[in-house]
């Protein structure tokens, strides 16, 4: 850990710092356990470049998230420009109850709700801006449309990553969301980044949740973006449909909010994702 941002855990918690070791991470910030002189231990997060709100907004989210008391999530315990410090969980292994617990806590979670569609300031999803301002039309498939899918398409042909043949599918798909997103819900109180690293079995076997990317949307995006990249049960998707059932044709919109993932993906980590955004959209018709 560099030492300014030694500085600001010290500041932030109260304490000398006594000891750190370097923890397992994604590909954005690096990751810490601290061990405070006064015998507390930490969870941190650093990064000298990141944008100047990406840890403050998401100590937002993850408040946002706790407000909902449908799941856990780690409390925040400082957080500044270069760092956030959050509470040690320690690991367990999850039982035989643990997917249907998972599974209903976050039914729980998504029937908190949302003002409206969005969330009252933009956040990040991966290290690229995430936009939840409102729209014109207060409807789902017109902030899918332009929250979600236009910003990442846009990045994405302006950085020539995406194919001539793939851009027009994409402008099909565009413009027949309306028709696509499926019968009109109320907004969840989404996730927003819900792979399969970003939720953790706690000592106890406690599902926890980490790394939100949150906003008002459709449930289903959590849902899809779980199904992506694999890494759950089907006891959470079973335990999550008696709890809180699945309109119609939802299966069929799986590859339609994945979309968006993959997108963000290419934007992140170049064209090796573009076979699977080809996939998702010759699901949907459109490839």
């Amino acid at each position: 850990m560099d030492p300014r941002a030694r500085e600001e855990v010290t500041r932030l918690c109260g304490a000398a710092i006594a000891r750190v070791a370097p923890l397992s991470g994604g590909d954005i910030n690096e990751a810490w356990r601290v061990d405070l002189a006064d015998g507390r231990q930490v969870f941190t997060k650093t990064n000298a470049r990141a944008p100047r709100d990406m840890f403050a907004v998401e100590a937002e989210g993850l408040a946002w998230l706790a407000a909902a008391e449908a799941v856990r999530v780690p409390r925040v315990l400082g957080v500044s420009e270069i760092c956030l410090v959050l509470e040690h969980l320690e690991p367990g292994r999850p039982d035989r109850t643990f997917d249907e617990r998972l599974g209903r806590a976050l039914a729980k979670l998504h029937a908190a709700g949302a003002a409206r569609f969005g969330f009252e300031r933009d956040n990040f999803i991966g290290r690229l801006p995430q936009s939840n301002g409102p729209v014109a039309s207060a409807g789902w498939a017109a902030f899918y449309r332009e929250r979600r899918l236009e910003p990442q398409i846009k990045q994405a042909t302006e950085a020539g990553l995406l194919p001539p043949r793939m851009r027009r599918a994409l402008t099909l798909l565009l413009d027949s969301l309306e028709r696509r997103v499926g019968p009109p819900e109320p907004p969840a109180r989404l996730h927003g980044d819900l792979w399969g690293g970003n939720a953790l079995c706690t000592a106890g076997a406690e599902p926890c949740l980490i790394d939100p990317a949150v906003y008002g949307g459709h449930r289903e995006v959590d849902l899809a973006m779980m199904r992506l990249f694999g890494g759950f049960g089907p006891r959470v998707f079973a335990a999550y449909a008696e709890a809180s059932p699945l309109a119609s044709g939802h299966e069929e919109r799986v590859p339609l909010y994945q979309t968006y993932y993959l997108l963000v993906h290419v934007n992140l980590f170049g064209v090796g994702y573009l076979g699977q955004v080809e996939s998702a959209l010759t699901q949907l018709g459109v490839g």
